[in-house]
C-alpha cells in the first residue's frame, strides 16, 4: 500500500503537474508525497540525529541479546556467549563488507561494539531483564521498534553501497548484486559461525528476518533504479522509511497479529462415572 501511494502520487505529479505550463516554478518544483516523510515518526525512523543512532543501535543489541542467551546452553563459557553475541549482531555486517571489498562494521564504527558489550553484560549480570521483557508487552513492543529501525538502516545501507560498487553488466543497472547484499546484511548473524552451514534454513525454511530483508532489499533497489530522484523527490528516504514500516509492522504481526503463535488447547479431563 505505501508503494502504491508513492507511486500514484509521484504519476499524479508527472501527469497533471507537468501538463499545466501557466503553473507557477513553485508549484512545479513542490513534491506531493513529502508528507510521507515530514512527521515525527519518520524523523525518528530515518534515525537523523546521534541521539537516536544509539538508542536504536541499544535496542538492536539487547534483543540479540535475549536470543543469544535463550539459546546458547547456560554452562557455556563467558568468551562462547560473547562471541555468539557478536556474531548474531555483526553478520551480515561482517559478511557484506568483505563481499564489497570494505571494512566490517565493528572495525569501522567504534559506537557499535561498545553497545554490544554493554547489552551483554547487562544480559550476563542481570539475566532478570530478560523476564521484564518477555512478560511485559509494552518494553517488547519499544525493543522491537528499536530493532526493526536498526536492520531497516542496515539493510539499505548496504543495499546503497552495494548500488555503487557493483557495475552493470546485462542491464542498464545490476539487479541481483544489491539485493544480495542488502538481503544478507540483514539477516546473515543466523549463518555464523560459518560451520552452521544452511542449517537454519534445512527444517524450516526462510526465518521472518531473512524473508523480510530479502523483500526490503528487493524494494528499496528496484524503487530507486526504476523511478529515483529523477520521478520521485528524496526517492531514498521514503524508500527507506517505507522499509522501516514492513520491517516493524511484519514483527508485530509474527508476534501479535495473524502470524502469532497460538496457545495450545489444554485438553480437558473427561470424569470418570461411579
Amino acid at each position: 500500500l505505501l508503494l502504491l501511494l508513492l507511486l500514484l502520487s509521484s504519476e499524479f505529479h508527472n501527469m497533471f503537474g507537468k501538463g499545466n505550463k501557466n503553473t507557477s516554478t513553485e508549484e512545479m518544483v513542490a513534491d506531493p508525497s513529502e508528507w510521507f516523510i515530514v512527521n515525527s515518526l519518520a524523523e525518528f525512523c530515518l534515525m537523523h540525529t546521534a541521539e537516536i543512532k544509539y538508542m536504536c543501535m541499544f535496542g538492536y543489541t539487547f534483543l540479540h541479546g535475549c536470543k543469544v542467551f535463550s539459546s546458547v546452553p547456560q554452562d557455556a563459557s563467558f568468551s562462547y556467549k560473547f562471541i555468539s553475541m557478536v556474531f548474531a549482531c555483526t553478520g551480515g555486517g561482517i559478511l557484506v563488507p568483505i563481499f564489497l571489498n570494505k571494512v566490517p562494521v565493528p572495525l569501522a564504527m567504534d559506537a557499535y561494539p561498545i553497545a554490544i558489550a554493554c547489552s551483554f553484560f547487562l544480559h550476563y549480570f542481570f539475566p532478570i531483564l530478560r523476564e521484564v521483557l518477555q512478560k511485559s508487552p509494552i518494553v517488547d513492543a519499544s525493543f522491537t521498534f528499536l530493532y526493526e529501525v536498526t536492520r531497516a538502516s542496515v539493510v539499505v545501507k548496504f543495499t546503497g553501497i552495494a548500488r555503487e560498487v557493483i557495475p552493470a553488466s546485462d542491464f542498464s543497472f545490476p539487479v541481483f548484486g544489491p539485493i544480495f547484499c542488502g538481503a544478507i546484511s540483514g539477516c546473515g548473524g543466523a549463518f555464523l559461525p560459518l560451520n552452521k552451514g544452511l542449517d537454519p534454513i534445512k527444517s524450516k525454511g526462510l526465518a521472518s528476518p531473512m524473508f523480510t530483508a530479502l523483500v526490503g532489499a528487493t524494494f528499496y533497489h528496484l524503487f530507486l533504479s526504476l523511478y529515483g530522484e529523477e520521478n520521485v523527490m528524496q526517492a531514498n528516504r521514503k524508500a527507506h522509511f517505507a522499509t522501516v514500516l514492513y520491517f516493524v509492522l511484519n514483527n508485530y504481526n509474527n508476534k501479535w497479529g495473524f502470524n502469532a503463535p497460538r496457545p495450545k488447547d489444554v485438553p480437558v479431563e473427561k470424569k470418570k462415572k461411579l
